[in-house]
């Protein structure tokens, strides 16, 4: 007989036993709308504030080694799965809140590109919409065929020596960095094996291998500027491990919302590391 394993839900998450409180949806409704527009309103007034141009499209797929669209996605997907759960916990039908919420990801990133088409030094990324898309169809297609998610994209960080090459770019604080410096993201993709094993299988749900990429060397997008900084980037790919914060039983409620929200990163583990520059590399703990 398979263990009785508690099921993944989020902090705000409705439980089927229980009443939904009739002011839930309105809250979330306001409180999201609010959010929303708060956003767009400091990012226009705060970060877009130069000189603009008629709005354009600009084609930077090539650049960064594309871990901007892994950003993309991730971002998208986390935006999406929350959404997703915080309908259910205001008590909207199940495939209402996966259709709706699921969309929430792609809308709240998406006029993002709006404000870049109208920098001239930036534009539209079409590339960076299909990221969003696709992280959001990510969130939508896992509801859908199993009405939770199992393959979770995560990202870790690690402060790099590159960002001091270019503070205006990479950044010049911890916080910058950790958006900017691509050099120090890896992004993974985890997958929650048990969930896909037979019943009677011992494998510990929070337990899950990862797949992981990142770059480095990542400091310049003109390549001639970087053979001239003696800087050549270039890829990496991982194999880890991973702990499903969601799968550790606790009956605190406070603690079930932080290992929730905790759970878009992935934890330091073991890791192996393949590159065109080293070959293959073991880390003993990988951030």
């Amino acid at each position: 007989m398979r263990p009785q394993v508690a099921p993944v839900v989020g902090p705000l998450t409705k439980l089927p036993a229980e009443p939904v409180p009739p002011h839930r949806l309105p809250l979330l409704l306001g409180g999201l709308g609010a959010g929303y527009g708060g956003l767009y309103v400091a990012l226009s007034q705060g970060w877009y504030t130069g000189r603009q141009v008629a709005p354009h499209w600009f084609n930077d797929f090539p650049e960064w080694k594309q871990l901007d669209k892994a950003g993309h996605f991730w971002g998208a997907f986390h935006e999406s799965r929350g959404t997703v759960d915080m309908l259910r916990w205001a008590g909207v039908a199940d495939k209402k809140a996966i259709w709706y919420g699921s969309l929430a990801g792609f809308l709240i990133q998406s006029p993002i590109e709006y404000f870049d088409s109208r920098d001239p030094a930036y534009g539209a990324s079409a590339t960076d919409l299909a990221a969003n898309f696709l992280g959001s169809a990510g969130v939508l297609a896992q509801e859908l065929a199993w009405r939770e998610v199992r393959i979770m994209p995560k990202i870790s960080f690690h402060l790099t020596p590159y960002a001091a090459r270019r503070p205006n770019v990479l950044g010049s604080t911890v916080p910058e960095r950790l958006l900017k410096d691509y050099n120090g993201q890896t992004y993974w993709l985890c997958t929650d094996v048990g969930a896909f094993l037979p019943a009677g299988s011992r494998w510990p749900r929070w337990l899950q291998p990862a797949l992981g990429y990142g770059a480095q060397e990542v400091v310049y997008n003109d390549p001639d500027a970087s053979r001239q900084a003696g800087l050549r980037p270039y890829r990496q790919y991982y194999l880890s491990l991973d702990v499903d914060l969601r799968r550790i039983p606790t009956r605190s409620k406070t603690l079930r919302r932080v290992f929730y929200a905790l759970s878009i990163f992935h934890l330091p583990a073991p890791a192996l590391e393949l590159n065109s520059r080293r070959g293959l590399v073991a880390h003993g703990l990988y951030w």
